[in-house]
């Protein structure tokens, strides 16, 4: 992903993102039931690198397997690139915990930019005070030992009803979590730009007491002119 293009998106929204790509009909792209650890954190951008979990079984999943250094968490964790947003499949289920507070931040001294997944975490309150974007279901105590065994590290996966590709961007605020198709992350970014700009506008025309018809969306030729110039003014 191109700098200018993770600029660009920290700086929208998930509904305009999900508004862009619905036009470019994609209709599927926001994970289901996530949200933010934590409210009121910088706008989350990054490359999904992706860790799935599917059900345990007991005799391949002791507690013991966390001594194998090719354990698969661990690894993910150990791997995952700088800037990138680590994304679980956990099959929404929050009832075992995908990760705890040791290993988030790990995540975070190793310069990701986030972690996500669609089950929960362990030491949701520790993880919310850190300096780090997390989106988990709900709080879960319960270690996916019990009920989940990491499998496979870095491939296509489903996270909240959403297919996750690794490269695939992820954005994610306060609202929850958006999946941008690698392909269309530029073109995504550059509308984005444009359509957030445009909606600056139409809030101060609303709270100036205009009506929303003709305005938005825009079909006025005479507001069309009134927004060039306003945007001319801005530069």
């Amino acid at each position: 992903m191109l700098d200018s293009t993770r600029e660009k998106l920290k700086r929208t929204s998930t509904p305009t993102i999900a508004t862009l790509l619905f036009k470019l009909g994609l209709k599927n792209q926001f994970i289901q039931n996530v949200k933010p650890v934590k409210t009121g954190k910088p706008t989350m951008v990054g490359e999904a690198f992706t860790l799935r979990y599917i059900p345990a079984r007991e005799d391949l999943n002791p507690i013991t397997v966390f001594r194998d250094p090719k354990h698969p968490q661990r690894v993910a964790v150990e791997t995952c690139p700088e800037g990138a947003v680590m994304v679980m499949d956990s099959r929404k289920s929050a009832r075992a915990a995908s990760a705890g507070s040791i290993l988030i931040t790990r995540l975070m001294k190793r310069g990701a930019a986030g972690v996500v997944t669609d089950g929960g975490f362990r030491d949701s309150g520790i993880i919310a005070d850190l300096d780090f974007a997390s989106f988990h279901s709900a709080p879960s105590a319960p270690t996916n030992l019990t009920l989940n065994q990491a499998m496979e590290i870095n491939i296509p996966i489903g996270c909240g009803d959403v297919a996750v590709y690794p490269g695939d961007v992820i954005l994610g605020d306060d609202d929850g979590v958006m999946v941008i198709p690698a392909h269309l992350a530029d073109q995504v970014a550059d509308e984005a730009s444009g359509m957030e700009l445009y909606e600056e506008f139409v809030t101060n025309k609303v709270l100036e007491g205009a009506p929303v018809i003709g305005l938005y969306p825009l079909t006025d030729e005479a507001i069309k002119e009134e927004f060039e110039t306003w945007k001319s003014d801005k530069k």
